[in-house]
């Protein structure tokens, strides 16, 4: 399928924004009056809103920003993109989020959108990308190690239950994304707890968090 010019520029263009919707920012505005991300771990994303905000308000954001992905493939599908620009009209929400225009460019880490985009592309990523969290989250207790474990199914789905070379490369290549993110993070929780130890051994999910 030949993608034309308009259908290109307006499946991109149309990602950006829909990926660009500050959730987060909005839910902690009108339901506590804060800014996420001057609280907390200061990310604009669902883990952030559930520890500052409540934690049914993290799962709105997180559905809300996997909505935000699924809408940008979707929406190019619509349009009759080929498989290959629906990929772009994600990789452009996942970029929304983390670079939103309508909030100076500050945004999140983008995990929840990467996930909603493949969500929408292969469905099969959902049971098993919940499977992988909820395992590692229970041997861990460590979120954040749970939630990148689980992103590593994605490509798996994408080779062993599609077999689709543009599904492992583009799951493979914008998973880069979220987790470059995540680094200044993990580096945050190493320097507070005095090494990568005590990291793991602490008990809390609070303090994992």
């Amino acid at each position: 399928m030949d993608d034309g010019a308009y259908v290109i520029a307006i499946a991109l263009i149309l990602g950006y924004l829909l990926g660009s919707f500050p959730s987060a920012y909005l839910v902690g505005r009108l339901v506590k009056g804060i800014d996420v991300r001057q609280v907390g771990s200061r990310n604009m994303g669902a883990m952030n809103v559930g520890y500052t905000v409540g934690f049914k308000y993290g799962v709105l954001v997180l559905l809300m920003d996997m909505a935000k992905g699924i809408l940008a493939v979707a929406s190019a599908r619509w349009l009759g993109a080929s498989m290959t620009l629906q990929v772009l009209a994600g990789t452009c929400a996942i970029v929304g989020h983390m670079f939103p225009v309508f909030l100076s460019f500050r945004g999140g880490k983008g995990g929840a959108t990467y996930l909603g985009v493949f969500a929408f592309l292969v469905p099969w990523v959902v049971p098993y990308y919940w499977a992988v969290l909820i395992v590692v989250g229970l041997l861990t207790r460590y979120l954040t190690l749970s939630y990148a474990v689980a992103m590593l199914s994605i490509p798996i789905v994408g080779w062993l239950v599609y077999d689709s070379v543009l599904f492992v490369a583009s799951s493979l290549g914008l998973m880069v994304l979220p987790l470059l993110r995540y680094i200044p993070r993990l580096m945050e929780m190493r320097s507070k707890a005095g090494g990568w130890r005590r990291v793991f051994l602490r008990s809390s999910l609070k303090e994992r968090y």
